[in-house]
């Protein structure tokens, strides 16, 4: 039975009263079965359901998630887009969401707020400069946009970065993406919902996972804290947890849970030009529409399902912002957050079927989950709809740690993690 609300529908009557808005997804009882059950209400489970139903033409699907849409990794990232990876294989896959990210209001309907302002990479010695060289050089080749700059062309581009000689990191130049940038999550989450729901997808929130119901070794459906659902075949898109729930199923992921956190300062007046990243100082900043600075950090690197991060890190990053950006000093900041994130060993995602028959799974985007939902949505859903792994995903599945054909993006090309 469909129940008329959604969480968009009840923060609406919450703040304004407004209760003749129609929702923006319904929220529904589940069904006992479906052809495909994707596991985990966020941008990459939402993008997946949505493609099944508008790619595929499948619908009878469900998105079960234990919290609410967009609750998790979606609505805990500093939302940068952006296709600047070494590899081939990398380049054509972060690029290909960078393009859907493109046309994705439009396809949707429903703004997401995707603005191209560019990601800046900071250079900050000789070995630095010579590094972009070629990593310029190799997304050029890959055919993804590129350009090396010096250190008066990186002010230009962020002029509130001190580039002085008395700088502790003296800025020697950099590359940016210009067709990188940043999207609003909510607005993701909630398009790919919308989206999703006006096809037919039953969306269904506060349903945990329990354990996966198994026949002669397959996976036939998930046991949830609303009862049991059957279907043809599950597909799981849960982030961090991900180990966990292969666990449940019976296998083992090279996946590593980790916090990865962010804070925002008080809102001001637009400051910020771009996205800048320095990996010698471990942070990178942005501004958001609603005029806060947002500054991201490194990993917490212990395990950890917990969503707060440390306080080592807090000063690392409020450090690293002091040290590039000296005129940010005195902003207050308004609040610090953290995503669990599941780093896989070659820094590269996971997707496509499991070792157990009937299951699949899209996991591994580490510190890139966010800028990879139209992407880990388009190719999960080709697989479930047709069996076959869609071209993009051939060098990302799970058989590569055993065929030693890894694709070590984070000693390529100098990833976060």
């Amino acid at each position: 039975m469909r129940n008329r609300y959604s969480a968009g529908n009840l923060i609406g009557a919450a703040i304004g009263g407004h209760k003749d808005w129609a929702p923006a997804w319904l929220d529904v009882d589940p069904k006992p079965r479906y052809d495909v059950i994707v596991i985990g209400g966020g941008g990459h489970g939402l993008a997946t359901a949505y493609y099944l139903a508008k790619n595929h033409g499948m619908t009878n699907v469900a998105v079960v998630e234990a919290g609410w849409i967009g609750g998790g990794n979606t609505g805990r990232n500093t939302t940068v887009v952006r296709s600047n990876y070494l590899y081939p294989e990398s380049a054509r896959l972060y690029d290909f969401s960078v393009q859907r990210y493109e046309s994705l209001s439009k396809d949707l309907n429903f703004n997401v707020m995707f603005s191209q302002r560019g990601v800046i990479t900071l250079a900050h010695s000789r070995h630095d400069l010579d590094a972009q060289e070629r990593w310029t050089n190799a997304m050029l080749c890959n055919g993804i946009d590129a350009e090396m700059l010096n250190a008066r062309q990186v002010q230009e581009c962020e002029p509130r970065l001190d580039i002085s000689s008395r700088a502790r990191y003296p800025i020697l130049g950099g590359f940016i993406q210009r067709r990188a940038g940043s999207a609003r999550h909510d607005a993701v989450a909630w398009g790919y919902a919308r989206g999703a729901s006006a096809l037919g997808v039953d969306i269904v929130q506060q349903c945990s996972v329990l354990d996966f119901i198994k026949k002669h070794g397959r996976v036939v459906g998930v046991k949830t804290s609303r009862g049991e659902i059957r279907a043809d075949r599950v597909a799981m898109a849960v982030a961090g947890h991900s180990s966990v729930l292969a666990n449940l199923a019976g296998f083992s992921l090279p996946v590593t849970s980790y916090a990865l956190q962010a804070m925002v300062s008080e809102p001001v007046k637009p400051v910020l030009k771009a996205v800048t990243l320095s990996p010698a100082l471990g942070a990178y900043w942005s501004q958001s529409d609603k005029g806060e600075v947002v500054i991201g950090g490194a990993l917490d690197h212990f395990p950890s399902y917990a969503q707060r991060g440390s306080f080592a890190i807090n000063q690392q990053a409020i450090a690293a912002t002091v040290e590039a950006f000296p005129s940010l000093g005195r902003l207050r900041l308004l609040r610090q957050w953290a995503g669990i994130v599941d780093v896989v060993k070659d820094s590269s995602p996971i997707i496509g079927a499991t070792p157990i028959p009937g299951l699949y799974i899209n996991c591994g985007w580490g510190t890139g989950g966010f800028k990879a939902i139209p992407v880990g949505g388009w190719i999960l859903a080709h697989v479930l709809a047709t069996g076959q792994n869609h071209e993009l995903a051939e060098a990302f599945q799970l058989a590569r740690f055993h065929t030693g054909r890894l694709i070590d993006e984070a000693a390529a090309s100098g990833i976060a993690h």
